[in-house]
């Protein structure tokens, strides 16, 4: 269960932190997966991430991660990542995780904060559990680019 949680930590976190950043890095996307419908295709994308922006910035444990964003280019971009994982027709342009990462204090409880405010979207959207574990799961592998305080 915590390993799990951890899990789903550490992909959100890493999505979000990238996806602020200015460096420019595209994904060629594979075949679209089931759950980018389960998600609403790209529109249900974009409502699901300026819905998680808005409670990353309310919540005081991942809020000054956020403070200062541009928030509707925040949501765009994790809105453009979260397709591209899910195999949509979109191309994320921002920066590749170890870059965005290297001079945050990133530790696994950011992690554990950022999921459960990402669960929390995903739920008020709607969306399947095993679609919102099929996204975490696929953004799984970034964790090794983004937790850099031990």
């Amino acid at each position: 269960m915590i390993e799990h949680t951890l899990r789903r930590t550490t992909v959100a976190f890493a999505l979000l932190l990238g996806s602020a950043c200015a460096v420019h890095a595209q994904a060629t996307p594979s075949a679209p997966d089931p759950a980018f419908t389960s998600f609403g295709e790209r529109s249900g994308l974009g409502l699901l991430a300026t819905d998680f922006v808005q409670r990353l910035l309310a919540d005081p444990r991942t809020g000054p991660f956020f403070k200062g964003s541009n928030e509707p280019e925040l949501a765009a971009k994790l809105a453009d990542q979260f397709c591209v994982v899910l195999g949509g027709p979109c191309q994320y342009k921002g920066a590749d995780m170890k870059t965005a990462h290297d001079a945050m204090e990133i530790r696994k409880g950011d992690f554990n904060a950022l999921v459960e405010v990402l669960q929390q979207s995903m739920d008020a959207r709607g969306i399947a559990f095993s679609a919102q574990n099929r996204l975490l799961a696929k953004l799984a592998p970034m964790h090794r680019d983004v937790i850099n305080v031990r």
